[in-house]
């Protein structure tokens, strides 16, 4: 059975940092493209950033670029360093595996986790 379990969300002031990770289980996703999407109530789930199976090409969010970093240290982890947090980058945050780069966008396609909140205050 193919889990996604999400790891480091939380409470973070504007300006602060946090760290997301991601630990899959069940099967390698060493071909499989791996990252970030966020939801947030009544909206389509947005996509954060990507990185592809080799760890070497990443794609991010224009809203994140610059903020963000997305890493990679194996082909089943994969991790979100959230630096400069903004109010606005409060949602619940999904590790997701596809077999595409960047990961598609729309039909919750690949493989999923069950989220974890990331909240920042003002």
């Amino acid at each position: 059975q193919v889990q996604l379990v999400e790891s480091g969300g939380g409470l973070a002031q504007a300006g602060g940092s946090l760290r997301l990770s991601c630990a899959a289980s069940g099967r390698s996703f060493s071909t499989y493209a791996m990252g970030w999407f966020r939801q947030v109530p009544g909206k389509e789930p947005e996509r954060v950033a990507s990185i592809k199976w080799s760890g070497g090409d990443t794609a991010y969010a224009d809203s994140v670029k610059g903020r963000f970093t997305i890493s990679r240290p194996n082909a089943n982890t994969v991790s979100l360093q959230m630096d400069d947090l903004e109010p606005e980058d409060t949602a619940v945050y999904f590790c997701v595996a596809d077999k595409f780069f960047p990961l598609r966008v729309g039909g919750f396609s690949g493989y999923w986790g069950q989220g974890t909140q990331v909240t920042v205050s003002s």
